[in-house]
């Protein structure tokens, strides 16, 4: 979800080589995010090769920024 909140979009070869996953164990996180609402999904071609992007919903940001907020109060109440 990082990887995508920072970006307007990646394609699996992109998040694949950022985050150095299997195509299979990648496929698996983008698949429960994806059956979450988290994101979205584009598939196109570019040329004559089929080129699938992923992208944010406003859920899953909505999702993201609370797991933060959730992690800044784990931490400040370790203080």
């Amino acid at each position: 979800m990082s990887a995508l909140a920072v970006n307007d979009k990646l394609s699996f070869n992109e998040l694949k080589e950022y985050l150095d996953l299997t195509d299979g164990n990648l496929a698996s996180h983008l698949k429960a995010l994806e059956k979450e609402r988290f994101i979205g999904v584009n598939k196109s071609f570019v040329g004559r090769k089929p080129n699938t992007s992923y992208f944010t919903t406003k859920e899953g940001m909505n999702a993201f920024d609370n797991h933060l907020k959730a992690l800044e109060n784990l931490i400040k109440s370790r203080k």
